[in-house]
This record gives structure tokens, sequence and C-alpha cells, in this order.
């Protein structure tokens, strides 16, 4: 079991970069690998996106609550988000349930999370760039890109490749305003991590100590605090000065990944 100084790191690492367009699987290699900390286990997994899934919640609690109340019988509300969001859920679902065994097992390298990082940090700068010169600014998602989004998102299964960065990259070539984009990827992020939790619930492989019951409370508490700051901040930041710093800290990551990878460290 990780020592408290591990669970705090890690899951601040978790809380900060798992709504950020810059991968939290690449972030939370690095300690493993520069450091030899032991894998944290599936216990504590689920209580880091657990605190996620909180964090995203309560931030958008009143969205989710219209989404809601928008499906109650004759409410008489458009349902037109609800129904993009749920479109847009189905690819990673049928995605995750027939590959993810396959991914975690022979995807989760050094090289695979350099080459991804860097490739769709690119993507991601080119994305920003269209967006801030093309012509189209949807407010609303609709129904066909909603699926294009989500296709866009099962590749996210592929450690580095960062869900909040591929969805905001797939909503901004397909027009959308990037405060528009980071949206709907944080309200698509919810059913998705509910459906990860699950899951890793379900699962045969949890073992959680007697005496770890705190440990995994802070890596709760910290996850959840530091992904709902990171929402805020990045919501103000995407409105204010656009993705580009996040383009740029990919691709010095990516670059510090791939001289690891050639030196052999």
């Amino acid at each position: 079991m990780i020592d408290w100084l591990q669970v705090v790191i890690l899951a601040l690492i978790q809380g900060v970069t798992e709504f950020l367009p810059v991968s939290s699987s690449a972030h939370l290699l690095l300690p493993s690998e520069l450091l030899g900390w032991p894998d944290q286990g599936l216990a504590f997994d689920i209580s880091v996106h657990a605190g996620t899934l909180c964090a995203v919640v309560f931030y958008f609690r009143q969205a989710l609550f219209g989404l809601a109340r928008a499906f109650m019988p004759h409410s008489g509300l458009d349902r037109s988000e609800c129904w993009a969001l749920m479109i847009a859920t189905v690819p990673v679902l049928l995605a995750g349930f027939g590959l993810k065994e396959l991914i975690a097992d022979q995807a989760r390298t050094v090289v695979v999370i350099t080459t991804t990082t860097l490739l769709f940090g690119i993507l991601l700068g080119c994305a920003d760039w269209v967006s801030r010169r093309g012509q189209r600014r949807h407010a609303v998602i609709g129904y066909r890109d909603a699926l294009l989004i989500g296709c866009a998102q099962t590749l996210a299964l592929i450690p580095g490749t960062s869900r909040s960065g591929i969805t905001i990259t797939a909503a901004l070539f397909l027009g959308y305003h990037p405060t528009v984009a980071a949206r709907f990827s944080f309200l698509l992020s919810v059913p998705v991590i509910a459906g990860a939790v699950f899951v890793m619930l379900m699962s045969d492989r949890i073992s959680m100590p007697a005496d770890a019951g705190a440990d995994y409370g802070i890596a709760f508490l910290v996850s959840a605090c530091f992904a709902y700051a990171t929402i805020r901040g990045f919501m103000y930041w995407v409105s204010k000065i656009g993705l580009m710093p996040f383009v740029v800290y990919r691709l010095l990551l990516g670059f510090m990944l791939w001289i690891w990878v050639v030196e052999g460290f």
C-alpha cells in the first residue's frame, strides 16, 4: 500500500489532470516510473475517480438538474442536450467493453503515452487554430456532431490521449466555440466516469486493507477539491485565453518523455 504522501500527490495529480486536456495517465506514470512507486491499486482508482465525479457533478449541478427536469413527464423543456449527451456516450461504452482489457494490457507503455501526448497535443493546437479563424461558432451541439465527438472520445481509451482533450479537439474541429466544447466535454464526463467507477466496483480485483480506509478517504477529498478548482479555473481560462498554453505544455511534456525513452531512463 502506498503511504499517505503518495496518496496525496497522486490524488492531486488525478484531480488536476482529469479535466485538463493534458492526459492524466501520462502524469500518473511519471511518479511511478521515476520514483519507483508501487501501483496504487483498484480501490485507490475508485476513490479518486469518485472524487472527480463528485466535483464535476457539483460544479454543473444546475445544468444537470435542468437536464433531469427535461426528462420528467410533461416538462415541456428542451431535451436536445440530453439526447446529444446520450448519443455521445454510446460509442465509448461499446468500445470500453470490447477493448478496455486489450488496451490496458498492451497500450499502457511509456512509448505509447509519449506518442499520444505529442500527437494529440498537435491536433489540439490545430483545432484551436481552426476555431479562432473559423466562421462557425455553434452554441448547441447537434446530434450528428455529438456522435462524432463520442466516436473521438473512444480514442481516450488509449493512455496519453486525454478524454477531455480529444473531445474538445473534436468539437473545435466541428466549429464549436471553445467554451461550448469544454462545457459539453465536462458534462459528457459524468456518465463516462460514473460508468468507469461502476465497472471498477464490479471487479473482482478490488483489494482494500482494513487499515487503508483513511488513505482512500484522503484520496477522495483531495481529488474532489482539486478537480473542482481545476474545472472552475479551466472554464475561466478557456474563455479568456484559449487552449494554446495546454498545447505548449503537452508538447513540452511529450518531448521530455521522448528524451526519456531515447536515453533509456
